[in-house]
């Protein structure tokens, strides 16, 4: 069940934004999402007896999840107003590609190997067969779309790469829960600056908008999380990491179901290549054939300096 509810309700949640940015503005409905899912979250971890965190760790948490949840799930939702949910997670799969450079080339604590490298070569021409060929709706994908996709999952990497080097909560709840209300208010004042504030009208706000945004509190923000954070206290964190395959997968398949997106053939060849090339970049990190000084594992598997959202949708 916990399987279950990490692909299928991570893989569901792209289609949720689709449906909740139509009478919401994209920003707004993030800000709002992490808003709620954040304050339960940190009263829960604070009732379950997680120590109060310090100034200098709210002002790391505030960081990370402005990095990973503004400039991550903030573009995400922007770019879903030009680029159907199926694409937008299939681009999104890039997130492992990224993280394996900047590790390399920022962090310095990995090695690239043959079969790393022909993994983000595989990553990168399914980008590229994206954008340049036919996209889902067998017309060519939004030039600005796809490049915000791309943008949200360099920063979704950058914030989670971060994480592991912060001061952070031994809580890994109470972290989460943190980065959500920071990332909420980045959000919230990037919404304002968009002009997004004066474009939420209550009377025109759709019932299907609104079940969206409910389910991607409850759902896709608390009830995935907490499947998520018990997966990683009992099985491999490579068994867990496979989200990462399957979100796409779902994301086409309820798109095409719900929203009437066509998968047209270049997308799947194209999303083919993506999820081949985070297969093998996932087979030479967890097989060893990726060296790589300090162990990838996440929360509670490993020191309280990563974050649960470094690994999460």
């Amino acid at each position: 069940m916990a399987f279950a509810a990490v692909y299928i309700i991570w893989g569901s949640t792209y289609l949720a934004i689709r449906f909740g940015i139509e009478t919401l503005p994209p920003f707004m409905l993030g800000a709002i999402r992490f808003a709620v899912a954040g304050v339960v979250l940190y009263g829960y971890a604070r009732w379950r007896g997680a120590p109060a965190p310090t100034r200098t760790q709210w002002m790391q948490t505030a960081w990370i999840g402005t990095l990973m949840l503004c400039g991550g799930n903030g573009l995400v939702c922007w770019a879903e107003s030009h680029v159907p949910s199926g694409t937008a997670a299939l681009l999104i799969a890039l997130v492992p590609v990224f993280m394996v450079l900047l590790d390399v080339a920022w962090v310095r604590r990995s090695r690239l190997n043959l079969m790393t490298v022909i993994g983000i070569t595989c990553g990168f021409a399914g980008v590229a067969l994206l954008v340049t060929g036919n996209g889902a709706s067998g017309e060519r994908i939004h030039g600005w779309g796809a490049l915000a996709l791309v943008g949200a999952s360099l920063s979704w990497s950058i914030g989670s790469l971060h994480s592991r080097e912060c001061d952070l909560p031994s809580s890994p709840t109470l972290t989460t829960a943190m980065e959500m209300i920071g990332g909420s208010i980045a959000l919230a004042l990037v919404g304002g600056g968009l002009g997004e504030w004066g474009e939420i009208d209550p009377q025109h706000v759709s019932a299907s908008s609104i079940l969206s945004l409910v389910y991607l509190i409850l759902f896709g923000s608390i009830v995935a999380l907490t499947a998520y954070v018990w997966l990683l206290r009992n099985v491999s964190a490579a068994s867990v990491s496979t989200y990462a395959f399957v979100n796409p997968v779902v994301a086409l398949f309820l798109g095409w179901l719900f929203a009437n997106e066509t998968i047209h053939s270049t997308t799947i060849v194209a999303g083919g290549a993506i999820i081949v090339g985070v297969i093998m970049i996932h087979r030479a990190r967890h097989g060893r054939a990726l060296e790589v000084r300090e162990p990838a594992v996440p929360c509670d598997a490993s020191p309280p300096t990563e974050s649960v959202l470094s690994r999460s949708k």
